[in-house]
């Protein structure tokens, strides 16, 4: 299994567009349309609302390969969100089992 934290960080006055393009990503991902992941959940801040914390479980890395190549993940995410960033910040783990 495959974990995956990112946060993303706001442009100021961009927050709420970021906050529902994060939400359709999450409800597609989280959908049939995307079998190898596993969860995506999207949190905010409540100290920052600028800050996002998104936390994402895929069955191996052959599925997040395969999120990345989405039309969903190029069009809203790449496309759309990540141009409303100050910044963003990915790191990958492994659940202890």
């Amino acid at each position: 299994m495959i974990v995956l934290i990112a946060q993303h960080f706001a442009q100021e006055g961009n927050e709420e567009r970021v906050a529902e393009l994060l939400k359709q990503a999450s409800d597609y991902c989280n959908s049939d349309q995307e079998p190898g992941c596993l969860t995506y959940i999207v949190n905010r801040s409540t100290e920052n609302p600028r800050h996002f914390l998104i936390y994402e479980q895929y069955v191996d890395q052959d599925a997040l390969t395969a999120h990345a190549e989405t039309d969903m993940f190029k069009n809203v995410i790449l496309g759309t969100e990540v141009p409303l960033l100050e910044s963003r910040n990915r790191s990958f783990w492994a659940v202890v089992e």
